[in-house]
């Protein structure tokens, strides 16, 4: 990619996109690659997590590097030390920064004051390692983007919006069903509406989860109250009544559709118990194939 830091789905063209999928199906398969021998990555966490941290920590380390986790509580991202300094010092000292953070500002300084690799595992604005891991999964199960229906019911958050990037860069189709007071950010909405123009996709915001699901391949849910989130919790629950993905919304989808869902999921809100365990949930392929496509974005920022 041309970018130095891997901070959001925009960060990278179609045809690079494309590309990193591939890299991710073939190392998946069991190609080697050591491009981390003798480079040391920090994760910089100010929030918890499994599969995230599990994913980049194992991956690395297959890939030939080694890695170090710092907390909140370690660093003091913005409160102990301003971003910038934090930058500066990891700068002089390690080969590149994995970090999941509150702001994507955050990234943003970081990326403006190192000249190493940054890479987004997460912020209020953009997740685009679990978008990677994502669209593999679709890829295995589907076969091709083109023309692919993807219906997501929930929150307009970070999970939503690099989805809409991510399916409007491959030609894929994205619909979208959330609260009007809910929807993807108009900035993350303006990028992917620009590249579905690119690629020929349609994307589409509805309020009425049926019509998100109605004849999709592909049917994903999120949480409704994210981690930052939490005093929001009463107020989303009743705002986010009705748009919880149960056995019964996805028989709208078509007959082979899959059900994906990022995790932790929180049944009885977002999703129900019988959908996390139905024979077409792929949760756990996507869990699995952020490894893969986290080491990817590695691989391609380190060639």
């Amino acid at each position: 990619m041309k970018s130095k830091d891997f901070l959001s789905v925009n960060d990278v063209s179609s045809e690079e996109l494309g590309v990193l999928i591939e890299i991710a199906a073939r190392l998946k398969k069991g190609e080697i690659s050591k491009i981390l021998n003798d480079k040391i990555l920090a994760l910089l966490f100010e929030k918890p997590s499994l599969r995230t941290r599990v994913s980049f920590e194992v991956g690395i380390q297959q890939l030939g590097g080694q890695c170090f986790y710092l907390s909140r509580d370690d660093v003091g991202l913005g409160v102990r030390e301003p971003e910038s300094d934090v930058a500066g010092v990891l700068n002089r000292m390690v080969d590149g920064v994995v970090a999941r953070v509150f702001s994507h500002k955050s990234l943003e300084v970081l990326a403006a004051n190192t000249s190493i690799p940054i890479i987004n595992a997460l912020s209020d604005l953009s997740h685009p390692c679990q978008a990677i891991g994502d669209l593999l999964t679709m890829l295995e199960h589907k076969g091709d983007f083109r023309g692919l229906n993807v219906g997501f019911v929930g929150d307009g958050n970070n999970i939503s919006g690099s989805l809409a990037l991510a399916c409007s860069s491959l030609g894929a189709n994205f619909t979208v069903a959330t609260p009007t007071s809910y929807k993807i950010p108009d900035s993350v909405w303006e990028q992917s509406q620009i590249r579905s123009l690119e690629t020929g996709s349609e994307i589409q915001w509805v309020e009425d989860p049926q019509d998100a699901v109605r004849a999709s391949d592909v049917v994903y849910t999120d949480v409704w109250i994210s981690m930052g989130d939490e005093s929001e919790r009463e107020e989303r629950l009743k705002a986010f009544k009705g748009y919880q993905v149960d056995e019964l919304l996805f028989a709208e989808a078509k007959p082979d559709a899959i059900f994906m869902h990022d995790m932790p999921a929180h049944r009885g809100e977002e999703v129900t118990a019988g959908m996390l365990e139905h024979e077409r949930a792929v949760i756990f392929d996507q869990a699995e194939n952020r490894l893969h496509g986290q080491k990817a974005i590695i691989h391609d920022l380190f060639s």
